[in-house]
């Protein structure tokens, strides 16, 4: 006779977090543990659980049923917490120190339990007040070479890599994904949100038949790709940071999908704070975008040539084919993203935040041109350099 154990799911509440957190036995038996809920996010609850007395932190991460931004009508899988966690811990695999520890997971409670990072700064708050990061960019391009690297037939047998293409199954968030990211922004839908006053700039981006021809082609790449283990949502606020650490979390969008991906939604967030700065502090970010790249493709070359068990490794021009595939790609999808960033559903506080209308305005305006330009001319851009300069000239 086999007994049922699966537990019913119930969201947790501040009380029933910490009654969750004393059974795990991670703190000791007299522990005083208090509990705030700390999650200004759209899909989860995020506990921040403390000792009173001997000061050990952790936070429990719970998978909402639905979307707080619109409700119950839009369900979402419970499968996507046990993505993540895996995901974690796939990747600590090969960046440890670039991402939290997972200490326990619940897949029927759609838990998460791990290292306690609230010491550090979500990188998009700290970007927009000026922070300085100086090692975000080398420790983001380390930890995309090293992850997608590790993770793709480049790395894998095949039969271990095919594994993980069907452990990482993610339809429903990479439907979310693959409608706001490259389908709604690029028509009149009911899902996009922008001011009147770019309703002009809006339907130019509607009314442009050779763009929209791109963004199906790199939506065919995302639908059909599956190059390596991505995180799915690498912008800065999935993103810890102080001038001495980086640690990237919230990895629920993982699924296996082209490399450029995750690189391009990074870079896109790094240009959005180009295009609201100006002078030193913009060329900080600027900085930011070059070394990710160069730091990213070095570390990839270097596993390329150490690591690497594809047949044709070692074939002349094949592994420049392989880097210049990504590059084009990530700056495709990084158009993408400053598209959907700024008429799209969900935007950004570098930009939304801007409090004077037209300054706000026009930085929305340049956001799009960018992005337009990376998308239309990825393959007229043959380094990076070429990025920052197209981006130099785009600022005038």
């Amino acid at each position: 006779m086999t007994i049922d154990t699966k537990k019913q799911y119930e969201s947790l509440t501040e009380e029933r977090a910490i009654l969750y957190a004393k059974g795990l036995h991670i703190f000791s038996d007299d522990a005083e543990l208090h509990c705030r809920e700390i999650g200004d996010g759209n899909l989860n609850y995020v506990f921040h659980i403390k000792d009173a007395k001997s000061k050990r932190s952790l936070i429990i991460k719970q998978a909402l049923p639905y979307a707080k931004v619109v409700g119950e009508s839009w369900p979402l899988t419970l499968k996507r917490a046990i993505i993540e966690a895996n995901a974690l811990k796939k990747q600590a695999e090969y960046v440890p120190t670039l991402v939290p520890t997972v200490y326990a997971t619940d897949e029927d409670l759609a838990i998460t339990v791990m290292e306690d990072l609230s010491y550090l700064k979500i990188a998009r708050e700290g970007l927009i007040h000026l922070e300085s990061y100086p090692k975000l960019s080398k420790d983001i391009g380390e930890y995309l070479a090293q992850t997608l690297f590790h993770t793709s037939d480049f790395a894998l047998h095949p039969f271990e890599k095919k594994r993980l293409v069907s452990e990482f199954s993610n339809p429903e968030l990479c439907k979310i994904t693959e409608d706001l990211i490259f389908t709604d922004p690029f028509f009149d839908h009911e899902t996009n949100d922008f001011e009147p006053s770019l309703r002009a700039e809006v339907e130019a981006v509607w009314n442009n038949e050779l763009l929209k021809l791109e963004v199906a082609k790199l939506k065919r790449g995302f639908l059909t790709e599956a190059e390596a283990l991505l995180h799915g949502d690498l912008h800065t606020g999935s993103i810890f940071a102080s001038e001495t650490e980086t640690k990237v979390i919230d990895p629920e969008f993982a699924f296996y999908g082209p490399i450029g991906f995750d690189i391009g939604i990074f870079l896109a967030n790094l240009i959005v704070q180009s295009i609201t700065r100006e002078t030193e502090a913009r060329n900080t970010i600027l900085q930011h975008i070059e070394q990710t790249w160069e730091v990213f493709s070095s570390n990839f070359s270097t596993l390329w040539k150490s690591k690497s068990i594809e047949s044709y490794k070692d074939t002349k021009g094949f592994e420049e084919y392989v880097l210049d595939k990504i590059f084009r790609d990530t700056l495709g999808f990084a158009g993408c993203e400053l598209i959907r960033r700024t008429i799209g559903l969900a935007h950004v506080k570098d930009l939304d935040a801007i409090a004077e209308e037209e300054q706000r305005l026009h930085f929305k305006k340049q956001a799009l041109q960018v992005g337009k330009a990376l998308i239309l001319k990825r393959y007229d851009l043959h380094s990076i350099d070429a990025v920052i300069a197209l981006l130099e000239e785009l600022h005038k």
